[in-house]
């Protein structure tokens, strides 16, 4: 109100410079009067207007209060009758109730441990949504209804009779990978499911059967590819009690070439040097027999073939026929001691690495036993897990080196006694040479 009537004392000023050409002392005077009186009648009007409104206000106020507190009161009277209904309607509901509390408290309590058991049984997977039903009963505080109550005696039923069963059905099965696929699911009550010859386990996030990541080895294996093949009739299959527990701890077994992988470098060395003392041992062995075979077809015939050590020291004894029989015998023992070389190739190889195997074995025991007091000083004895790389590595080893140890110290007797005798047959003939020699003398 103010700035305005200043605004207009100013537009009135300006007109009246321009138009009247007024005193400006006199229109400033003017102005300070105007204002004055304004201002006065401003806040008598104020003031008669804020006494008038605020008293309204409050009685209005006041009024509201009392209507209030008397609605509080009503409110507290209605929640205290309210409580004291609640308590004789709830001991009336105890006493007519009597053992069926107890009944519903143990069928919540049923509901909720089947719930648990149907979230991890394969019966889950033909029978989807099992344990959503039975949530109402676990979870809720309410008294079930005769609805669930059957809902919950159905499930009951179905849990034991589907789990004598043996059945197929087709299904979605998830790979290894993730990659779902359509095909016939066979279930062996609650207990195992294969598809396609492999086990299956039970997802329950997803309430879908898919392989397991690896199949068991050998037997087992085979066991789920007959049942699979099946038509009529019996057929064997491993069943796993505690529904997939055992089968996960079997499929975690180290296969053999995980096993001998546990040994190390240590351990490879060990097979290397058996499979080359093996082999090795073979050839000569084999050696052995062709060279025996043609001395024997030489004890057979009466020419002389000098293919063999013995058809050679003959072949010798022939040409020095002239010869003193002193000086034959040592022109043969010659003879002999060349050939027995040849005949004992091999021998001295072959016993070295059958002794050198157990002592790299005991050398791959001893490194893994210090890498468990390594992984013991670090961690603490609290996982077994961090011990178990050295205490794998230290028996895998012992048992690498005892396994190429007992192959290799049979092939050294077999080649040792071989070659001793073809040498005691080269060492009989030349004997009964000289002899029938020294006696035609």
């Amino acid at each position: 109100m103010k700035k305005l009537i200043l605004i207009f004392s100013i537009f009135l000023f300006c007109h009246g410079a321009f138009a009247e050409h007024l005193d400006l002392d006199k229109l400033l005077s003017d102005i300070k009067q105007t204002q004055g009186a304004e201002g006065t009648i401003n806040k008598d009007k104020e003031a008669q207007f804020l006494a008038g409104n605020q008293q309204q206000l409050l009685a209005a106020a006041k009024a509201e209060l009392s209507k209030q507190e008397q609605l509080s009161a009503q409110l507290k009277a209605q929640l205290t009758a309210s409580r004291e209904q609640t308590s004789k309607l709830e001991s009336d509901l105890g006493s007519r109730s009597g053992t069926l509390t107890e009944l519903f408290g143990v069928a919540r309590l049923v509901a909720g441990d089947l719930k648990a058991n149907l979230n991890n049984s394969l019966i889950s997977a033909e029978f989807p949504d099992r344990g959503d039903k039975l949530a109402a009963i676990a979870d809720n505080k309410a008294l079930p209804n005769m609805d669930q109550l059957g809902q919950l005696w159905f499930t009951l039923l179905q849990e034991m009779t589907e789990s004598g069963k043996v059945v197929h059905y087709d299904s979605e099965v998830l790979s290894a990978a993730g990659e779902p696929r359509k095909t016939r699911v066979i279930r062996i009550g609650a207990f195992n499911a294969v598809a396609d010859g492999q086990y299956l386990r039970y997802l329950p996030e997803t309430q879908k059967l898919t392989d397991l990541p690896r199949q068991p080895k050998g037997h087992y294996q085979d066991l789920a590819e007959d049942l699979a093949d099946a038509k009529t009739g019996q057929a064997d299959i491993g069943i796993d009690p505690t529904r997939g527990a055992i089968l996960g701890m079997l499929i975690q077994t180290p296969d053999t070439f995980e096993r001998l992988d546990q040994g190390g470098a240590i351990g490879y060395i060990i097979m290397a040097l058996g499979v080359i003392g093996f082999i090795y041992g073979i050839i000569r062995l084999i050696v052995l027999t062709l060279i025996g075979k043609k001395m024997q077809r030489q004890l057979n015939s009466a020419e002389i073939i000098e293919d063999n050590p013995l058809g050679r020291v003959l072949a010798l004894a022939e040409k020095s026929a002239e010869q003193e029989t002193d000086n034959l015998e040592l022109l043969l023992d010659e003879a002999i001691t060349r050939e027995v070389p040849e005949l004992e190739k091999g021998i001295a190889m072959i016993k070295l690495l059958a002794g050198v195997a157990p002592l790299l074995g005991l050398l791959g025991t001893v490194t893994g036993m210090i890498v468990t007091f390594q992984s013991i000083s670090l961690f603490g004895t609290g996982d077994p897990k961090l011990m178990a790389g050295g205490i794998s590595q230290a028996l895998v080893t012992t048992m690498q080196g005892l396994f190429a140890a007992i192959p290799l110290l049979f092939l050294h007797s077999l080649v040792s006694s071989r070659s001793h005798v073809l040498i005691q047959i080269l060492d009989e003939q030349t004997a009964g040479l000289i002899s029938r020699r020294a006696e035609k003398k």
